[in-house]
C-alpha cells in the first residue's frame, strides 16, 4: 500500500516536471480569434422558465434582432439546462460578436437602438418589469470568452 502511494505520487510529479517547461505559443499553436462570446447565466425558479422565456421573448429577442440587422452580433441563443433544479444557472444566452469593435459606443447608433427599444418597452412600464423578474430571476454573472484556432 504504502508503495503504491509513493508509486503514485513520483509518477505525478513526473507529468507534472514534464508539463512544468511546455509553453504554448500563441500564433503557433493556436491562433486567437476576432470577436467573443458573451454569455449570461441566469438562476430562474424553475416553475418559472416558461414565464422567463416568453419575456425574453418580448424584450430580450427584439434587442438581438436589432443588432444582428446591424451587424454588431452574428448569432445569438437561449439554451435552458435539461436539469433545471439547484441554486446554480439554468437559463444561458449567448450572443456572438464577430468583432470586439461592435462593443464601442456609438452616440447615433446606441440612441436609435435605445429608441426602437422603447417602442417594445417604455421606459415608464421598466420598473414594474424588473420587479416582476426579481421575484423568480437572478443574474448570476454576464461573461466575455474568446475562440482559438488550433492548427
Amino acid at each position: 500500500m504504502k508503495n503504491s502511494i509513493l508509486l503514485a505520487g513520483a509518477a505525478g510529479a513526473l507529468c507534472l516536471a514534464a508539463t512544468a517547461g511546455a509553453r504554448a505559443e500563441p500564433w503557433t499553436d493556436y491562433t486567437p480569434q476576432k470577436g467573443a462570446y458573451v454569455y449570461t447565466l441566469v438562476h430562474v425558479e424553475p416553475g418559472h422558465i416558461d414565464d422567463y422565456l416568453v419575456a425574453l421573448k418580448k424584450t430580450w429577442i427584439p434587442t438581438e434582432e436589432s443588432m444582428k440587422s446591424r451587424g454588431l452580433i452574428d448569432s445569438y441563443s437561449v439554451q435552458v439546462k435539461q436539469n433545471v433544479y439547484g441554486d446554480g444557472p439554468n437559463v444561458l444566452t449567448v450572443e456572438h460578436w464577430p468583432s470586439l469593435a461592435g462593443m464601442d459606443p456609438d452616440k447615433v447608433r446606441d440612441q436609435e437602438m435605445d429608441a426602437q427599444f422603447r417602442k417594445i418597452l417604455p421606459k415608464a412600464d421598466e420598473p414594474a418589469l424588473a420587479a416582476e423578474r426579481a421575484k423568480y430571476r437572478k443574474i448570476l454573472s454576464q461573461e466575455a470568452w474568446t475562440s482559438v484556432e488550433y492548427k
